[in-house]
This record gives structure tokens, sequence and C-alpha cells, in this order.
């Protein structure tokens, strides 16, 4: 069994975070984006096709904050760019409601967990240790078992590829987190955050995992300090979240540029020792 950790929250901290996408389109399109960060208000969201204007429409989602950004364009040049100081907030996000409980335990495209159930109940603790030690002890176990190596899994690997493989990115070390808990009964989902400190800088996921009636933020790549990372979307995998997708038409990401940086310094992080995250 991995070593136990206390469980101590982290104080939140608030940060400054940016995006700039790039797009050729060659035909209409109908574009769904998820950049904003889900505490703000997406008013520094901005699109441009070939240096004019061009309308969105927000979709809010079943959860607070959750929404996408709808857009119509035709061929040529599409910029997409966002900029938002986000403040530390309440953590009301991590409260569990039921519906989120019941379909967060169900298996998902990327997250198969009934196929890994007898898996994780060999190799990870049981109900006595409590669930918090138990959600410590799945990000525990991607840790030690997966190499974060940028480029080694494709878009339609899912966690049991990635478990085979011992290999991937942070999708990947999520949604075998999602998984494993998930084998072992445990609410858990997916969610794409900017990460102050990561590097190289980019969009960044990680999981949360149901402990005692909340939410706890699980990043078994230990590569950013959780205390500061900021929700953008929540899924049950990568295919709820995506920071862009293309619905109709043809449209070619060519460019994508990160910014995410913590107001007052970075703080500290064992990467083991539970958080919330608002």
């Amino acid at each position: 069994m991995p070593t136990q950790h206390p469980i101590e929250p982290a104080a939140r901290t608030g940060a400054s975070v940016s995006a700039q996408l790039t797009f050729w389109v060659t035909q209409p399109s109908l574009l769904s984006l998820q950049v904003a960060a889900a505490a703000d208000d997406g008013s520094g969201l901005r699109a441009d096709l070939d240096g004019r204007p061009v309308a969105m429409q927000e979709v809010l989602g079943p959860e607070p904050g959750a929404r996408q950004h709808l857009l119509r364009c035709g061929p040529g040049e599409l910029s997409i760019s966002y900029s938002a100081t986000v403040l530390p907030g309440s953590g009301a996000a991590s409260r569990v409601l039921e519906a989120d409980r019941l379909m967060m335990l169900r298996p998902s495209r990327f997250c198969a967990s009934d196929r890994l159930a007898d898996y994780a109940a060999t190799r990870l603790p049981g109900p006595e240790v409590g669930a918090l030690a138990r959600a410590q002890s799945i990000g525990q176990y991607v840790n030690a078992h997966l190499q974060y190596v940028i480029g080694s899994t494709g878009p339609t690997d899912d966690a049991v590829d990635v478990l085979l493989a011992g290999r991937g990115v942070c999708r990947d070390f999520a949604h075998l987190v999602v998984t494993l808990a998930r084998a072992l009964g445990m609410a858990a989902r997916f969610v794409a955050v900017y990460a102050p400190g990561l590097s190289p800088m980019d969009f960044h996921a990680v999981a949360e995992v149901e402990a005692d009636g909340a939410w706890h933020v699980v990043d078994a790549t230990r590569l950013a300090p959780r205390a500061s990372l900021v929700r953008i979307a929540t899924g049950r995998d990568a295919a709820d979240t995506s920071f862009a997708t293309t619905v109709q038409g043809v449209a070619t990401l060519v460019d994508v540029r990160v910014g995410a940086v913590a107001d007052g310094g970075l703080p500290m992080d064992d990467g083991v020792a539970l958080t919330l995250l608002s």
C-alpha cells in the first residue's frame, strides 16, 4: 500500500490566465470553445476572422460556471484570444451533487472503469482505510506507474491503453486516476485547468475524486501546485472538456499559446495531501 500522508487543505491563490488559439478555416464551420475560466464572466474572450470580430454564443451547462462558447464563421484565419484575472473561489464547485455522483460513477469513453475493476481491487486499498486515504493512494499509484512523456499518446488512447503503455501526458494521468477511482466505486471526474507553474506551459488536466461529500483534486503528474489551478471545464473525461471542438466544417488548429501566473508566487504542494478546486 502506498505511504499515507495527512489530509491537509491547501490555501487557494488567485491567478492571471490567458490563451491564444489560431485556426485555418477552409469551410464554413461551427466551433465550440472551452477556454474561459469557470469563475470568470468570459468578457475577456474574443474571436476575429481575418481581423474582423466574430460573434459568439454562450451556452450554459448544468453546473455553476459550466459553459461553452459557440461561433460560426466562414473560411479564413480565425484567432481566439482570452485573458482574465481569477480570484480564489469559495469552493462551491467542489460540493458533490447527487446527479453528478451518479454520472461520475459510470464508465465513459476514455475511462473504461468496468475493464479495470479486478485490477484496481487487487492493487489499491479497500474502503476500510477511508475515502480520503483511498483518493491519495490512487494518485500515488498512478504517479508511480506512469511516465510523463510528451507525444507518447494520441487523441483516441484511453486509460487502459495508457496503463498498458506505462506512459502518457496530463490527460492520460487524469484519465487513469478517474478510471481507477470509478473501478473502486468512487465517483471521479475530469477537469481542464489553467496551471500556473506548469512547464512547458499549456492547458492542463487533473482529476477530482469524491471523498466525504466533496470533490478533491488529484494530479498524478505533480507538475504544478494544485492550490493555484484555475478550473475551465469539468466532465466525464476529455471528450467533455476539449478547449476547442470543430462541430461542423473544417477548422485546423495551427497554434496554441497558454499563459498562467499565480498571484504572489507559486504555493507549496507535496502532491499528495488533498485540496479542493473552486
